[in-house]
């Protein structure tokens, strides 16, 4: 299972959970959101190890900002956590991996996903709030027997070490990874390294 560790700012910390090994780290541009990476640095992005998929998320941000922190920074991967429709996604694809962020809850259709098929990578699935991501709650995991494409997804949203049992016996055939943001925080954006090794090891 991939491990996505989401909402770094904090240099020091970006070291100390890199040094766990997770599949992607993800970056937060996004100026409402506390976990917003606004004091990232050229050096520190390039200190994240080979292997590791540097993610820049995103909601509702304009393609050519997004072009340019892509070019800056050398993200990897590009986390579409808004509005974004099917053309705006495949305008990146092929340029960086691209994860376009749903949010989940008893009335979602996932018939919408269908025109994204040939536009993005991977989904990620995330808890439906009146935010973008980043609020501790998770949803009914039932709901993704109703996913039937084959494109990967990523679970999101109120991910922590009491739940993570549960999440390994999802048997969905394209669930690919786990998203662990704000459950595995000591504050916003400063990521609890203990917690994180725990889960690593009920994970892998």
């Amino acid at each position: 299972m991939q491990i996505k560790i989401c909402g770094l700012k904090h240099r020091a910390n970006i070291e100390d959970v890199t040094a766990l090994n997770p599949d992607y780290v993800g970056f937060i541009c996004y100026a409402p959101s506390p976990r917003f990476a606004a004091e990232l640095d050229d050096e520190t992005l390039a200190g994240v190890p080979e292997g590791i998929g540097k993610t820049a998320v995103f909601v509702n941000e304009t393609a050519e900002n997004i072009h340019q922190l892509i070019d800056k920074y050398h993200f990897d991967v590009i986390q579409l956590h808004g509005n974004e429709g099917p053309a705006f996604c495949a305008e990146f694809k092929g340029k960086v991996t691209v994860l376009k962020a749903f949010s989940i809850d008893q009335d979602f259709d996932f018939e919408r996903l269908n025109q994204y098929v040939d536009s993005v990578d991977f989904f990620l699935f995330d808890t439906k709030t009146d935010k973008h991501g980043g609020s501790g709650k998770s949803f009914d995991w039932s709901l993704l027997d109703k996913y039937k494409l084959d494109i990967p997804f990523f679970l999101s949203g109120g991910l922590s070490l009491d739940n993570l049992g549960e999440v390994k016996s999802i048997k969905h055939p394209q669930f690919y990874g786990v998203d662990l943001n704000s459950r595995f925080e000591i504050g916003p954006g400063l990521k609890d390294i203990e917690k994180l090794k725990n889960a690593f090891e009920l994970l892998r």
